[in-house]
């Protein structure tokens, strides 16, 4: 497929990048910042101009797109993950304003342009519990799509607003359109780097629901979505299988649920549920913590 990423340089979106590479698609990265990885192409543009997004989708991806002498191709897919990523690293109107602005241009330059596929990055925040003012417990555990999304903070409030904008063009066009709740990102190097403090105390996960998505796991997912066609516009939820501390199931409800309604759960399930994903798309997550750890944090 032939596929326009905005957003590709930063954390998560530089490992689905290369997933997607990997997995035989051509790929434009759309970023302030180019990325540079083999084979990726590079479109420097600000997801706020509405005539810059036109433009890089209704554009050449490399100079030998000029050879057949056939017109501009039709980018297949648009994956949006451009956005400034996170609370208290800008004011919080103008991360309101970048996050729901950017994502309108770039879904309304993607339906205008014809491309009927458009998979965009939500958030575990829409949830109200990573970014509220002091402890914020869930409705219910494991939190599905259908928990309710009441947030407190500017850039989870954006997240909620662009699944409604991204629902609202959906239901006028009648094309793909997917959004993916991503939980807390982690790379590959951050197990061996980070989690043998979260084992040592696992309070520092409660904001995260104690969950997780490999920066890897979440490239095969956005992958899922690419290939999976027909399902108009859908939430899902990006996790992987386990919690990111040590602690089984009952020992996180006792110590920090207690007197949250708990439904089926697994010893060490995650509570931050990726069901729908596996049951809709063919999620299936392959990396965890265990890999390169100890139940006690000792590196392997």
């Amino acid at each position: 497929m032939r596929i326009l990423f905005t957003g590709g340089s930063g954390k998560a979106g530089r490992h689905a990048v290369a997933y997607l590479l990997d997995k035989g698609h051509r790929v434009v990265n759309v970023d302030q910042t180019p990325l540079d990885h083999p084979g990726v192409d590079n479109r420097i543009a600000d997801i706020t101009n509405a005539g810059q997004m036109f433009d890089v989708m209704a554009s050449y991806a490399g100079y030998d797109e000029l050879e057949p002498g056939t017109g501009v191709p039709r980018f297949d897919a648009v994956v949006h993950f451009a956005a400034i990523p996170r609370l208290l690293q800008t004011a919080d109107n103008e991360c309101y304003r970048v996050n729901t602005l950017g994502t309108y241009n770039v879904i309304d330059a993607a339906v205008k342009l014809g491309i009927r596929k458009v998979i965009f990055a939500s958030s575990e925040t829409t949830y109200g519990v990573c970014f509220a003012d002091g402890e914020r417990k869930p409705d219910y555990l494991p939190i599905d799509e259908e928990h309710p999304v009441v947030p407190e903070d500017s850039y989870a409030m954006s997240k909620v607003v662009n699944e409604v904008t991204a629902r609202s063009f959906q239901r006028r066009s009648g094309f793909d359109i997917y959004g993916i709740r991503i939980n807390n990102v982690i790379e590959p190097h951050e197990y061996v780097q980070n989690f043998p403090a979260y084992i040592a105390e696992p309070s520092q996960r409660r904001r995260n629901i104690f969950a997780y998505i490999d920066a890897r796991d979440l490239g095969h997912m956005v992958d899922q979505c690419l290939v999976t066609d027909g399902l108009g516009f859908q939430i899902f939820n990006a996790s992987n299988d386990d919690h990111s501390v040590g602690l089984s199931s009952a020992e996180l409800i006792d110590r920090y649920y207690q007197g949250v309604p708990i439904r089926q759960i697994g010893e060490r399930q995650t509570f931050y549920s990726n069901e729908k994903a596996k049951k809709m798309l063919g999620f299936s997550p392959k990396y965890n913590w265990g890999m390169y750890l100890h139940d006690n944090g000792a590196v392997k």
